[in-house]
């Protein structure tokens, strides 16, 4: 398994996206014309994308972008189903906090949906707020010092 960074306007963007696709718009049923934003975007500079491989395929994705001067964003963390429990979320949540402390943030922000929280729980990040629906989904931010 191997994890890959790049910014928006690489072409591995499409792959990150297909992955996304796959996970939020045909399995979760999240609306497609909401699965793209502003971040992904060949304009938004600091945006940085992370794709898992293993081997040639990629099987998860995610995205970081600057929240404020001291908060990365980190959001679309997506992993293949048939790829889930190997690890490859963990590889991908730690290369995107490895590259958000190498900017030089300090925080580290996101919206988990619900089932996915003592996932990010495992690797530091805390709970705040109150549970909210995004794209029909529950969801609650979360959050952990770098």
């Amino acid at each position: 398994m191997s994890v890959e960074l790049f910014g928006n306007g690489d072409a591995r963007v499409r792959e990150a996206l297909a992955v996304r696709f796959a996970v939020f718009v045909d399995e979760q049923h999240v609306p497609p014309e909401i699965e793209i934003d502003e971040h992904d975007e060949p304009d938004d500079g600091d945006a940085v994308h992370a794709i898992v491989r293993r081997g040639e395929t990629a099987i998860a994705t995610g995205r970081l972008y600057r929240r404020d001067p001291e908060t990365a964003q980190i959001g679309r963390m997506a992993v293949l189903r048939e790829a889930r429990r190997s690890g490859a979320g963990r590889a991908l949540l730690d290369a995107l906090l490895d590259d958000a402390c190498r900017r030089g943030y300090r925080r580290a922000r996101l919206s988990a949906q619900i089932h996915a929280i003592a996932f990010y729980e495992k690797a530091g990040f805390a709970v705040f707020g109150g549970v909210y629906d995004d794209a029909g989904i529950p969801h609650r931010d979360m959050e952990r010092e770098l």
